[in-house]
């Protein structure tokens, strides 16, 4: 099913861009124009280099593309402090909200409020309930995702001459809070990929390790980690604050790559360092520049006044096509309804000091 996509009167760009016609050669007829529609952009955290890389991919897209986004978020992560920025947003009356949750349902009510007031939802990074947003930009689904984790970790300790298939390997988890939606899913998702394929490792710990993207937090929490398991030989930081933060509390105490296995998900460059250090060898992510301009021009595309149902699809000038997808995706609990779901990034990277040099986010 084809959907208006874009602005062609006004932007005659965009006919080139999404020249991708379907089998039928119809392309995408003409939407609203883009003038006055604002978008509100709100990550987890500010100051966070996952969030503010988005964010500045976030803008570049926005100003080629003639949306105007807003960035909005608080330096501290807090549940309060997003749910103000909603209550704020419902107030000035703004089209569109496009949020990474820092809860899985803390913002439920506010996030239904705003829809009620005519503000279009759209999720990124972190869900809330399926109810309570439109569509969610997702990096991947919590298999794929907590199978990447693991197998990093596996590589990772197979360099060293551990074998993760049949050696016993010790590990614990280390992300920011067990209620954030994203992680929390990985990290199951990771436990049941290590009960499959590698009987054979042992959780040191599992209640997991939280440091609530506190960067300091996150030192101290490394530092404890090392302290209270000696030894241990991996430790999966699912979070873009705890990873800088292990990787640190290592380097503090003159440990390498060779002595305990650091790995999980954030960008390439607060971690380069650890990596040419040779304190960290592996570890991944996904394009956030792309995920967060997905989510704001999707937010546009709903508060022009759009529809999207599961398998629908839609034209994404200089992203592609995108499809929606159930939100049992993500959640096989999650309600199977035709309004609404899940957009799934094509892609995810894995970073080592062969190839990190070729990304700078």
């Amino acid at each position: 099913m084809r959907k208006p996509a874009l602005a062609i009167v006004c932007f005659c760009l965009f006919i080139l861009l999404c020249a991708g016609c379907d089998s039928t050669g119809q392309g995408p007829p003409a939407a609203k124009n883009k003038s006055g529609i604002v978008i509100l952009f709100i990550p987890k955290v500010t100051g966070n280099a996952f969030f503010e890389a988005a964010n500045a991919g976030v803008q570049d897209y926005a100003k080629k593309h003639g949306l105007t986004v807003e960035y909005k978020g608080s330096p501290q992560a807090d549940v309060a402090n997003q749910r103000s920025i909603i209550e704020e947003a419902i107030a000035r009356k703004v089209d569109a909200l496009c949020i990474s949750s820092l809860d899985a349902t803390a913002l439920d009510d506010s996030l239904r409020q705003a829809r009620r007031a005519g503000i279009k939802v759209v999720t990124w990074d972190s869900d809330v309930s399926p109810d309570a947003r439109s569509l969610m930009v997702s990096q991947g689904t919590p298999d794929q995702l907590g199978k990447m984790l693991v197998e990093m970790g596996a590589k990772s300790l197979a360099s060293r001459g551990v074998n993760p298939s049949r050696d016993e390997v010790t590990y614990v988890w280390h992300y920011s809070q067990a209620s954030v939606t994203d992680q929390n899913s990985w990290q199951a998702a990771g436990e049941k990929y290590v009960r499959s394929f590698y009987p054979k490792w042992k959780n040191l710990a599992p209640e997991n390790y939280y440091s609530e993207q506190d960067p300091e937090k996150a030192l101290r929490v490394g530092k404890q980690i090392l302290a209270e398991h000696p030894g241990v030989h991996l430790i999966i930081c699912n979070d873009s604050t705890s990873l800088p933060g292990q990787a640190e509390a290592a380097r503090s105490l003159g440990l390498t790559a060779q002595d305990v296995t650091i790995t999980g998900f954030a960008s390439p460059d607060p971690m380069r360092g650890y990596c040419k250090e040779g304190i960290i060898e592996r570890w991944g992510l996904w394009d956030c520049r792309v995920q967060g301009a997905l989510g704001c021009y999707l937010a546009y595309y709903l508060a022009i006044g759009n529809n999207l149902s599961v398998g629908d699809r839609v034209d994404v000038p200089d992203i592609g096509t995108v499809e929606v997808m159930p939100n049992s995706v993500l959640d096989p609990k999650a309600a199977k309804t035709p309004k609404g779901g899940v957009i799934l990034l094509p892609q995810r990277l894995e970073f080592t000091k062969a190839n990190v040099d070729n990304y700078a986010f």
